[in-house]
């Protein structure tokens, strides 16, 4: 059985695709399982393999080990797995933040008409708790304790309290909302504390501690005496009576005049929360218009991808041809009057569709032309051109006897020969450029009776000339995501 590190190498050599099928095949369980026990979602861990597969690919001529040698190739996938989950979890913690910050605004944005909703039913609902919880929420909410506390006055952990107090709060929260009062948990402990308990008049527990001390001497006192004190009431009752009405009136006067007070720092909180749920409203707006654009890009997608779109791209590709040879037929009028031949332009352009006929030798000056030339000499059998046409570290690796026999022993397969027969043009769609000395082309392969194949080509600068690393599979996520695009063609983003 061949290796992997054989494997790796024909496919860096040769961009052999069954080489790496075969690799794919070897490791794709244990790098979808190292991902899974990262992520725990199994649609991460297809994403998080196909990234891992994609860097092999990317990488499979430049991999090494700590000591400059060849690398375990297991090794190498599940450390790549392994680092590439942890990414993936730091983002989605990142995100999963945001969204939970976002849904506790929304649930401690409850207004006064909240309130006035759960006011009536706020003892019924405690009612049909059972003791404990009720005891939970009243020492939790209504008096504000903290979870350290409710656990020592239930005899539980903190943690046994909070807990009990959560179930309590879903408790609730089901009770309103089986009667059409919608709330959610975190906006229904808000109104609860704020609303709850309010402060009684601050004359009413010494009126109360007072009449509950006459209460318990009149207990100890003959049915007699009393009624003789009640009847003879001497002039000293008659002037403490008198003091507690005073105490009394004052009493209301100092009320009212706290009640005041009271409404005006309500009034002030509530200029102070205007501006916040302005700016809650303005991201519910842009989140509107947000999942708005996300629906119709989709439906745009969808509708380039229909077989409508299909048949669109197949008129354009007739309708540039005829330009192409009007354009020929004009520079050839032009020349015939001006007694100057007019060269006809050949060289891959960003954009440009290359047919079938136009596919030659154009040179490496640019990553277009570079790939072009590359193209031309594989239809054409060109081992020689092939060789010029990889990078100069590669030549001497491919430039051998035994690979110029498999290249010919290609080049006679029937596969080849239907390939090159049914090849009908090529597009470049996109460039990205990696670094000053690596760029990345977005191609498109057009094909009788099969659809167009879209790839990425990779191209690498040795000195002045541009020269074909390799391809790798169109992979829509990673290249979406890059800034350094240039698009000038309606499919590129397909």
């Amino acid at each position: 059985m061949i290796s992997d590190l054989d494997l790796l190498r024909q496919f860096a050599r040769e961009n052999s695709q069954d080489a790496f099928t075969e690799i794919v095949r070897r490791h794709v369980n244990l790098v979808y399982s190292a991902a899974l026990r990262q992520v725990r979602s199994p649609q991460l861990a297809e994403d998080i393999s196909q990234f891992v597969f994609a860097d092999l690919a990317r990488d499979a001529g430049k991999l090494s080990n700590a000591a400059g040698g060849p690398p375990v190739l297991t090794a190498w996938l599940y450390s790549v797995a392994r680092r590439t989950a942890i990414d993936v979890i730091r983002k989605e913690s990142r995100r999963q933040l945001r969204e939970q910050i976002a849904v506790e605004m929304n649930d401690m944005n409850a207004t006064a008409n909240d309130w006035t909703q759960i006011e009536p039913l706020l003892d019924d609902a405690m009612a049909a708790l059972d003791e404990t919880d009720r005891s939970a929420i009243l020492l939790r909410y209504f008096e504000n304790k903290s979870l350290r506390e409710v656990g020592e006055a239930l005899g539980a952990s903190e943690d046994a309290a909070q807990k009990r107090v959560s179930r309590a709060v879903e408790r609730l929260r089901e009770f309103f909302s089986k009667r059409n009062v919608t709330i959610g948990a975190g906006g229904l402990t808000v109104l609860i504390s704020a609303n709850a308990v309010q402060s009684a008049p601050l004359g009413l527990a010494a009126t109360i501690s007072a009449v509950a001390v006459l209460a318990g001497t009149a207990a100890h006192t003959s049915t007699a005496i009393a009624a003789a004190k009640i009847i003879a009431m001497t002039t000293l009752q008659k002037t403490i009576f008198g003091a507690t009405l005073a105490v009394v009136a004052g009493t209301g006067i100092f009320e009212a005049h706290q009640a005041a007070q009271l409404r005006g720092q309500n009034q002030r909180l509530q200029q102070q929360l205007s501006p916040l749920t302005s700016q809650i409203q303005q991201l519910e707006r842009e989140h509107d218009d947000a999942t708005n654009q996300l629906a119709g890009l989709l439906a745009e997608n969808s509708r380039l991808k229909s077989n409508q779109n299909m048949a669109e791209l197949l008129k354009l590709r007739g309708e540039v041809s005829v330009l192409q040879r009007q354009l020929e037929s004009q520079n050839a009028k032009i020349g015939q009057q001006s007694g100057t031949k007019l060269p006809v332009e050949t060289t891959t352009r960003l954009g440009g569709l290359v047919s079938k006929d136009r596919l030659v030798n154009v040179g490496f000056q640019t990553p277009e032309s570079a790939f072009q030339t590359y193209l031309s000499a594989m239809f054409s059998g060109q081992f020689d051109q092939v060789v010029a046409a990889m990078p100069s570290e590669l030549q001497p690796q491919v430039n051998t006897q035994e690979s110029r026999k498999q290249f010919e022993d290609q080049q006679a397969r029937p596969e080849m020969r239907s390939q090159r027969d049914n090849f009908q043009g090529m597009q470049i769609l996109a460039k990205k450029a990696v670094s000053d000395d690596k760029v990345d082309l977005q191609t498109i392969i057009f094909e009788n009776d099969k659809s167009p194949d879209i790839s990425i080509e990779h191209m690498v600068k040795n000195g002045d000339e541009w020269k074909y690393a390799g391809s790798a599979s169109y992979d829509q996520r990673s290249w979406n995501q890059a800034t350094n695009v240039e698009a000038v063609s309606p499919f590129a983003n397909q």
